[in-house]
């Protein structure tokens, strides 16, 4: 049981941090006692520059001419795999309330995962320079693309999004952080990478405490009074049938276009998997103001859970037929 908590501490972090919220709501609320509206802002900024404390570029260089895996994985993650969630939403939209649609549309329009997509190309025997580029290259892209299609999404709703602002917003908050980071990094590099573990600690657990927040703010506004647990089980059962679809179709997309192991290992684990470390302080600037941020969170925080466990079978799996 101690290795196993260990291992799955942030998934049992995340459980806490909701727990919490609904146990003690008013010090994570808007105006509360950690001042939530001003202090996720700060960890938010502190995340995007850990990232680019740690990035190496050389990484980068080195998978930069795979210009087929990186098509197929960027093309997979912006734009089939959204188009397929407004699919899903459409052909469900009577038994899913209006925030968890926006929810599962903003979890289809997030980068993907970078430690956790490389780490399982790696255990593969995949190629984890490709990984580590496409991975670093949709969460700079997603910066601006994830805002631009919840835009969209919400415009086709009847809500206006002030975009530029958002982008702007999005930028000094995420970007810039990221970009200081990687220009100290050339100075700091040794040390950056033997704290990388740590910087992922702290990462995680200012993830832990935006969700709290989130969940806070959520329960204050009384939105769970409305929606109750039946929000949570369309969240996680839409979140299987979701990554169901995704992985069906990201394996259909490597069959067609013919990937050699190494190349089709990275497009495995990086087109379909979805980033909580930049989805959930992205969805709390964007949706800063919205009193269902929690219920929008659900799908992430679901899929998050399920691509992780998945995942994990996968490698045993892959690696097992190949002995």
């Amino acid at each position: 049981m101690t290795q196993w908590l260990r291992q799955n501490w942030f998934l049992v972090g995340l459980l806490a941090a909701v727990l919490l919220a609904w146990l003690f709501t008013e010090p994570g609320a808007r105006g509360g006692l950690l001042r939530s509206e001003t202090t996720t802002r700060l960890g938010v900024i502190l995340i995007f520059f850990f990232q680019g404390l740690t990035l190496s570029l050389s990484s980068l260089k080195s998978g930069l001419m795979q210009w087929r895996l990186h098509l197929f994985v960027q093309v997979f993650i912006f734009l089939i795999i959204p188009l397929a969630a407004i699919g899903l939403i459409l052909s469900s939209s009577t038994i899913l309330p209006d925030d968890l649609q926006t929810g599962f549309f903003f979890l289809a329009v997030l980068p993907t995962t970078i430690a956790t997509s490389v780490a399982y190309t790696f255990m593969t025997n995949g190629n984890v320079a490709g990984a580590v580029f496409n991975s670093s290259l949709a969460n700079v892209a997603g910066i601006f693309i994830t805002p631009l299609w919840v835009s969209i999404w919400l415009q086709a709703g009847g809500i206006e999004l002030p975009l530029r602002s958002l982008i702007l917003d999005i930028s000094m908050l995420l970007l810039a952080p990221l970009l200081v980071g990687q220009a100290l990094r050339p100075m700091v590099w040794q040390k950056a990478d033997a704290c990388k573990k740590h910087f992922s600690i702290i990462s995680s657990l200012i993830i832990l405490f935006i969700v709290y927040a989130a969940f806070c703010n959520s329960w204050q506004d009384g939105i769970w009074l409305k929606e109750g647990t039946a929000a949570a089980v369309l969240a996680g059962a839409g979140s299987i049938i979701f990554l169901v679809c995704v992985l069906a179709l990201v394996l259909l997309g490597i069959r067609t276009v013919r990937f050699n192991h190494s190349n089709a290992m990275a497009a495995l684990f990086c087109a379909p998997q979805k980033t909580m470390a930049a989805g959930v302080p992205m969805a709390n600037i964007i949706f800063e103001f919205h009193p269902g941020l929690g219920l929008i969170l659900l799908p992430l925080i679901f899929y998050h859970l399920f691509q992780l466990l998945v995942g994990g079978v996968m490698v045993s799996r892959i690696n097992a037929s190949r002995r």
